[in-house]
């Protein structure tokens, strides 16, 4: 089974950054891609970006675009999220979700992470 651990949420003021990380545990990675995801309270639960395991494209959501980058290290199984510019509205939980290249969704996810953004 795969599992995902995810550190680095916290409190951070605004216009300042945080690093999240993702790792996966349990066994030798495979994978399609590894996507972020964030759910404020009373809202529904938003994609964030998404890196491919193989050729490192990216996606992202237009409201973190110029903000966030996601990268990732092959060789650690491990995906970072560098949020910068951070805003009140970036408080959230933030879920770290992989597939596998046969699924249509994400099928594992993290435990979450909280990110709270201070005005």
């Amino acid at each position: 089974q795969v599992q995902l651990v995810e550190s680095g949420g916290g409190l951070v003021q605004a216009g300042g950054s945080l690093r999240l990380s993702c790792a996966t545990s349990g066994r030798t990675f495979s994978g399609y891609d590894m996507a972020w995801f964030r759910q404020a309270p009373g809202k529904e639960r938003r994609f964030v970006a998404s890196i491919t395991w193989t050729r490192g494209t990216t996606n992202y959501a237009d409201f973190v675009k110029g903000r966030f980058t996601i990268s990732r290290d092959n060789a650690k199984n491990t995906v970072y999220l560098q949020m910068n510019s951070l805003k009140p509205e970036d408080t959230a939980v933030y879920y770290c979700a992989t597939r596998d290249r046969t699924s249509t969704q994400y099928d594992y996810w993290g435990q979450g992470t909280q990110v709270t953004v201070s005005s």
